[in-house]
């Protein structure tokens, strides 16, 4: 039987240990953002292992750092958006897979706040509202990116009557002054377009919000004959769970006086009136609300 060579184990050690410390020095560079550092260990760890499986991703987010280096703002349409979306479809992914999910946001956000930088001359488009700065500074999940947002936002035309622009103000007044800032904004998004009031709440990721959310899908239905979009009641059914937010919510803006927000507004009427005790017409109140939203009435009567 062939005696296997005593130095063949060791021989692979060294090279794997080799292996590791040039990994390690590529990404000890990226996290000080030395790009030609980072180059030379990753050229070393090339040589010295071709088929190394880190070196691909290694080298995208080199490619993230040597690229970040450019200030040229954007000028030809869908430039920002392309940029953002190479940063979050390749970038992105190979940051996580190298440094973990919470340092590589870390790592990411100087990059996403580079590209907002370099789209702030762009004006908003309905048609292309990813080309623009503002979304570039929320995916940083910096504080002080947020509040160049909420700038950018309040700039834009009649901002809280579109629901992109509105979802972004909800979003950047959320990072920068917390959730119960921002209710009268949900709330008038969620009359403007309750499909953007779920993706604003995901990527807020406020775990109150969130759960209130999941309460109200699980605990509320208007109706069929209530429309194709009941996250529009999530307000009048939010007066009812949570009373005690009837201050903040009633700041909301009219909206375009749709049946929720109505409804919404009769609620206002009746908490108002409970808290007067004027009982004769909280009777009739009540009888309005009954005849324009069974489902609700039924909800605001279970609480009472």
């Amino acid at each position: 039987m062939p005696v296997p060579s005593p130095t063949a184990p060791q021989l692979d050690l060294f090279e794997h240990s080799q292996d590791t410390m040039l990994c390690n020095d590529v990404l000890d560079a990226m996290l000080r953002r030395d790009a030609a550092a980072a180059g030379q260990a990753h050229a070393a760890l090339a040589a010295l292992a071709p088929r190394h499986e880190a070196l691909a991703p290694l080298g995208t987010l080199i490619a993230a750092l040597v690229a970040a280096a450019d200030t040229a703002p954007f000028s030809g349409t869908g430039e920002a958006a392309r940029a953002g979306e190479q940063l979050e479809r390749d970038v992105a992914p190979a940051a996580r897979a190298q440094f973990g999910a919470a340092a590589a946001a870390r790592w990411l956000a100087p990059l996403w706040c580079r590209l907002a930088e370099r789209a702030v001359a762009l004006s908003f488009r309905v048609a292309q509202p990813d080309d623009h700065a503002v979304p570039l500074w929320l995916r940083s999940g910096d504080l002080a990116a947020a509040r160049a947002a909420a700038q950018a936002v309040a700039g834009i035309e009649s901002w809280w009557r579109q629901p992109v622009p509105l979802g972004w103000m909800a979003q950047a007044r959320h990072a920068t002054d917390g959730l119960d800032a921002v209710w009268p904004l949900l709330a008038e998004l969620s009359w403007l377009a309750p499909a953007r009031l779920d993706a604003v709440a995901r990527a807020c990721g406020d775990p109150l919000l969130g759960r209130l959310l999941r309460r109200f899908d699980d605990d509320f239905d208007p109706g069929p004959q209530s429309g194709p979009e009941p996250l529009a009641w999530f307000p009048a059914w939010l007066l009812i769970d949570q009373p005690a937010l009837l201050p903040r919510l009633r700041e909301a803006r009219r909206g375009e006086d749709g049946e929720p927000e109505r409804c919404f507004r009769l609620l206002v009427e009746l908490l108002g009136l409970e808290r007067q005790g004027r009982h004769r017409e909280l009777i009739d109140s009540r009888r309005r609300l009954r005849d324009q939203q069974p489902a609700l009435y039924a909800a605001y009567m279970k609480s009472r």
